[in-house]
């Protein structure tokens, strides 16, 4: 009965959260043990988005595993199952790779970098936001669209050509980019515009920014302005409806910001959001949505193969973070 063990879930971290994190780490390895199971069998039907959300769990696993606490050995079977899962999507993704590469070459070239867990850096240091750099007023609009933002990113990783130069950056990208008050996956993806760049060791992003007024801001000011306003377009959400046109970019946000070691994202009634959307059978995500990404695939039973990848390493992140917070000193309460 997951609603229930959802519920018991809340009312355990809202009481005792230092003792707790045990039992989310626990909720959490059983949905990602159900989400690996989905890719083993659907490997040749997840979209490109899809497999990045696995492989970004991935790396998100080999960092749980590499960091678990080894004086804690009432977690040590957490641990097993967390290396388990890490063998398991490790075949699974070789498969699904491979696929991608005969199915779609065109975008499996642009993104290939993207491909592979090294690629992908896991915070060891969190910082929060801050709600005095959330925009004063924004668009409601998308403020460019895919194709454009694909062309941006593709300039950074060098897939732009064969043997293409990485880390061009032309103006119109970085004005793009920079751009402040932009809303929903434009927001989002300006944030993973400068987190590519800074994986692929592109130090010249801000390069040729002539706004005096922005002459002093890093990119990992940048990175905050971005985060604290998806926190606040995550709050605005929860308060308005969390709907099926608004589900895919909550958990979105939750995931890049996350992986950027935004801490604040990791809250446990929004982990309840993302649990709640997985079927509990099959094991994917499911979102009836009226917005198609492009390159979407919609699978059957409702499985939405965007928002399956983006919330198994979303919740990737969740278990991170729980490692690095929780309490080893105490025995470990119990959901049953």
């Amino acid at each position: 009965m997951p609603g229930f063990v959802l519920v018991v879930l809340f009312m355990l971290v809202s009481s005792h959260p230092g003792a707790a994190h045990e039992e989310v780490i626990d909720v959490i390895l059983t949905s990602l043990e159900k989400g690996a199971a989905f890719l083993e069998q659907q490997y040749r039907n997840i979209n490109l988005d899809g497999v990045v959300g696995y492989i970004i769990l991935q790396a998100e696993l080999k960092e749980a595993v590499r960091a678990w606490p080894h004086t804690d050995p009432l977690s040590w079977s957490q641990r097993t199952t967390t290396v388990s899962l890490v063998k398991r999507l490790g075949q699974s993704l070789t498969k699904a790779v491979m696929e991608l590469k005969q199915t779609d070459p065109k975008y499996y070239k642009e993104f290939e970098p993207l491909l592979t867990w090294t690629f992908w850096s896991v915070p060891h240091e969190w910082s929060t936001t801050d709600s005095s750099l959330v925009y004063s007023s924004g668009r409601s609009m998308e403020c460019y669209d895919e194709a454009q933002s694909d062309k941006c990113m593709t300039l950074l990783l060098g897939t732009w050509k064969n043997n293409g130069t990485p880390c061009i950056v032309t103006k119109l990208c970085r004005d793009t980019m920079t751009r402040f008050g932009c809303p929903y996956y434009s927001l989002s993806h300006q944030l993973l515009y400068f987190m590519i760049g800074e994986n692929r060791g592109c130090s010249a992003v801000l390069k040729g920014e002539i706004r005096t007024s922005r002459s002093n801001l890093t990119e990992r000011q940048y990175q905050k302005i971005f985060c604290s306003n998806m926190m606040k377009g995550n709050t605005d959400i929860l308060q308005k409806s969390f709907s099926r046109d608004t589900q895919d970019i909550f958990i979105e946000n939750i995931l890049l910001c996350g992986l950027a070691g935004f801490s604040d994202f990791f809250k446990v009634d929004w982990l309840q959001h993302i649990l709640r959307l997985q079927d509990q059978e099959v094991g994917c995500f499911t979102q009836p949505r009226r917005r198609v990404k492009r390159r979407e695939r919609m699978l059957d039973d409702g499985c939405s193969s965007h928002l399956t990848g983006v919330s198994v390493s979303a919740l990737g992140g969740y278990l991170n973070y729980y490692l690095t917070e929780q309490d080893i000193t105490k025995r470990p309460l119990t959901l049953m």
